[in-house]
């Protein structure tokens, strides 16, 4: 996403500054809009608000080690839940946090709110653009060169989880392709299965399988956004999921509830095509179950490729009018980096990491015993590097997924179809740019 300003979408001319920068080129740096990123005189306390499990335990490593620059945790809700309108109420009240717990989807959404410092003064951030995987980089510089809006935290790399046992006794091959995946579905059914629960409400995963096939939802030239949610490649994924649903090979549980883990426990779906986060997903919500799983690369639209989607991930963000935007932006980088930082936020959430360091955590270098021992986070690793760099997110995801889940719930029950509901989402996602002064071609 190639943007000069996007701030100026929604509101004219706002400057992408920090409360300590100037309007012009950052002195250090010659970056335009780029923080100043000079060191506070004196001892910091820093505020940042997250919903990271267990977070105050990582944030008291870092405390122990710097003194003069404390950290003080302040949890909530996760972001859609709550924490997202916190942010926005703080950042119009002049009291936001210094730093916050985003997800890559949003941060678009408080771009164009200018609600983000550019940590581009900062030498030392600019310098550990090469520690993280490239296309996690791309969405928190939102793909242009010489900026960060946000320090990439963790990855959601997506793979295929599937019942080793149940295809082993029922001689089907793990699909390798999406092809391959429909007709070994027919293969499911008739055994007494379904290959997959269809989600009907959670939009992210689709999107990460768009993402996979090469769409792209969003774009913009630098002045006007563009809304393509029924681009060629979106609907050729949407068409593909609508006829395993016309021909009942998927089921419809409603995800995160109690039927969808059960449903898994007494082996009535077979795969979940889900983000490196589902294997705990699946250990928790399937403990029967256990020993039974494997992990391989996610089929491919065309044989021999290799190319994987993404569902979540986030960043942690500095916000517009820190005081001590050199303090947080060391302590982000800290966070998301160091050794210690990762193993932690690996052990204590599950966190499977955005920086290329996280590959070599002992944890993730283990065999796994509810997936039979396998070493399930190579699968996962490899997957990282193969997510295409250029997806991205538009400014009011949360309105987008909503009018989405709408559409594709009446799709599951037979009141319409995946494409129209996409249709649906891409004419309501205009007229929201619309009411809010974001300047959108149709």
């Amino acid at each position: 996403m190639r943007i000069r300003s996007v701030a100026a979408l929604l509101v004219g001319t706002l400057a992408l500054t920090a409360c300590s920068s100037s309007d012009g080129d950052d002195a250090a740096t010659g970056t335009p809009g780029a923080a100043s990123c000079a060191p506070s005189s004196g001892p910091v306390t820093l505020a940042f608000t997250s919903w990271v499990p267990e977070i105050q335990k990582v944030v008291e490593l870092w405390n122990k080690a710097n003194p003069d620059i404390q950290v003080k945790v302040q949890t909530g809700p996760n972001g859609n839940s709550g924490t997202y309108q916190n942010f926005f109420n703080q950042l119009k009240a002049g009291n936001a946090p210094d730093l916050g717990h985003i997800e890559y989807d949003a941060l678009p959404s408080f771009r164009v709110q200018d609600g983000l410092t550019d940590l581009a003064g900062c030498d030392f951030v600019m310098q550990a653009q090469g520690q993280f995987v490239d296309w996690t980089w791309s969405q928190v510089s939102f793909g242009e060169q010489g900026h960060a809006y946000a320090i990439p935290q963790d990855a959601g790399p997506m793979a295929l989880f599937y019942r080793k046992d149940l295809f082993e006794q029922n001689n089907i091959p793990v699909p390798a392709t999406w092809q391959e995946y429909a007709d070994a579905a027919v293969k499911v059914k008739a055994a007494g299965g379904f290959i997959t629960n269809f989600s009907q409400s959670d939009i992210n995963q689709f999107a990460g399988l768009a993402w996979q096939a090469g769409a792209h939802w969003f774009t913009n030239d630098g002045t006007n956004w563009t809304v393509s949610l029924t681009d060629p490649k979106t609907t050729e994924v949407a068409n593909y999921w609508q006829g395993l649903i016309d021909k009942k090979l998927v089921s419809s549980v409603p995800p995160w509830t109690p039927e969808w883990n059960n449903a898994y426990n007494e082996s009535k779906a077979w795969t979940w095509v889900s983000a490196v986060w589902g294997a705990n997903s699946i250990a928790t919500g399937a403990p029967k179950t256990s020993g039974k799983w494997a992990v391989a690369p996610m089929p491919q639209w065309t044989a021999g490729e290799q190319v994987a989607g993404n569902w979540g991930g986030s960043s942690t963000a500095v916000f517009k009018g820190s005081k001590h935007p050199y303090e947080a932006a060391k302590f982000a980088l800290w966070l998301n980096t160091s050794p210690e930082a990762l193993t932690e936020l690996n052990k204590l959430a599950n966190l499977y990491p955005a920086a290329k360091a996280g590959t070599t955590l002992p944890s993730l270098a283990e065999g796994v015993e509810f997936y039979g021992g396998q070493k399930i986070y190579e699968v996962f690793t490899a997957a990282s590097t193969q997510v295409k760099p250029d997806f991205t997110w538009g400014p009011t995801m949360t309105q987008t997924y909503a009018s989405a889940s709408d559409g594709f719930k009446a799709a599951v029950s037979g009141q319409g179809t995946l494409l129209k509901a996409l249709q649906d989402a891409q004419a309501s996602t205009v007229q929201t740019l619309k009411s809010q002064s974001i300047p959108v071609k149709e």
